[in-house]
């Protein structure tokens, strides 16, 4: 007698897709099923998937905004520079943002054992082309309701950037002084020509960014590190 075994079916795992309406356990169990995508987002419980990126809408201004925060966090040990990396914000947003700067010790974020970040970074920055309605309305109200110090926005396409920083559970402007420089709150010495950057001229920039390193400010700033 030939006896057969039982075999449940397997259980197939359903596309991420966007405009799912999904809990963040969801989200993160079918986006890891799909590793071609390179880019999905949880939003207010929503699931935002990236198109196809230009590279002068959005390619070049990116690694223009990472060569910017690189020469920063090339002389400031103790923060730490993400570049699309998966933040664990809350139980329905995961975004994915262009570019984080978070505190690696006593900051308002951590790094979980899969190698995460939980929690809100000090500073989040998108570069927004066809993504600006979701960056400038949606994503930043997630981000001032979880408490991200800073938020840089810049609306590639309309030539404008905009730098926010929370105060009493609002974004304020953080508006340039009177050489046109914007100065975090957070970080000391991370100072943007704001013209200069807009315009392309990449080395004033950088340059502006290195007086910003250069300062009492800056030092003070590493040196709590030290003392960790």
């Amino acid at each position: 007698m030939i006896t057969q075994t039982y075999r449940a079916p397997q259980k197939t795992i359903p596309r991420l897709e966007n405009g799912d309406r999904l809990t963040r356990v969801e989200f993160e169990h079918r986006y890891s099923a799909m590793p071609h995508i390179k880019k999905a987002e949880l939003i207010e419980g929503t699931v935002y998937m990236a198109s196809p990126l230009r590279i002068t809408q959005h390619g070049e201004p990116h690694a223009r905004m990472m060569t910017w925060l690189g020469v920063y966090w090339a002389s400031t040990p103790g923060v730490q520079l993400g570049d699309n990396c998966t933040v664990r914000l809350d139980a329905d947003n995961e975004p994915q943002p262009d570019a984080l700067l978070r505190i690696e010790n006593g900051g308002r974020s951590s790094v979980n054992p899969e190698g995460y970040v939980e929690g809100a970074p000090e500073l989040i920055v998108e570069v927004a082309a066809s993504t600006v309605s979701l960056d400038a309305n949606d994503k930043l109200k997630v981000y001032r309701r979880n408490r991200v110090q800073e938020y840089i926005l810049w609306r590639v396409e309309d030539g404008e950037l905009d730098w926010f920083g929370w105060q009493e559970g609002e974004y304020v402007p953080l508006m340039p002084d009177e050489m046109g420089i914007i100065c975090s709150e957070v970080f000391p010495g991370l100072w943007l020509d704001r013209v200069a950057f807009l315009d392309g001229n990449l080395a004033r920039a950088i340059a502006t960014v290195q007086r910003g390193i250069s300062t009492t400010e800056h030092q003070e700033f590493v040196d709590r590190f030290k003392q960790t």
